[in-house]
């Protein structure tokens, strides 16, 4: 089976955010690691080149495969800020409703600029986001014990 090709690296998250060249991005990438440390209590990772990410949980997908990966983080992609939640978009549409201008898709939320989103509502995404995906893979993991005793 193929390795994922978005890996956790040793690269330094705050090298890798004073090298955004655009200022505006910069300012806000370094505000969101700062409101997804304060939201998931965990320090932050590089997983490839240019994503953040926050913790770290082993899956199991429905093909079987599995991997590690993160509960959530975000990449300030030139675009957009890309949120990644992994479902937390899906079990919270009440907070999205509340955020702000945004854009989903799949398991990520795209948002233009974090001064035209309600921060804390992102915050509470973030925190609530985390612990769905955190819980929703040690459920899993027990099974896959539980499934392997029998």
């Amino acid at each position: 089976m193929a390795e994922l090709k978005t890996q956790r690296t040793r690269a330094s998250v705050t090298a890798f955010l004073s090298a955004i060249p655009d200022p505006d991005r910069r300012k806000d990438a370094r505000a969101l690691a700062a409101l997804f440390r304060k939201a998931t209590r965990k320090a932050p990772a590089m997983w490839g080149p240019a994503i953040v990410g926050y913790g770290e949980i082993t899956y199991e997908g429905a093909s079987g495969r599995s991997g590690v990966w993160f509960p959530v983080g975000f990449s300030p992609r030139k675009a957009a800020l890309t949120i990644y939640l992994m479902g937390g978009t899906r079990a919270h549409p009440d907070l999205l409703k509340q955020l702000g201008p945004h854009k989903v898709g799949g398991g990520c939320l795209y948002l233009k600029r974090l001064a035209d989103v309600n921060t804390t509502v992102l915050a509470r995404l973030i925190a609530k986001s985390n612990a769905l995906n955190i819980e929703r893979y040690r459920k899993q993991a027990a099974a896959r014990a539980k499934a392997r005793k029998r």
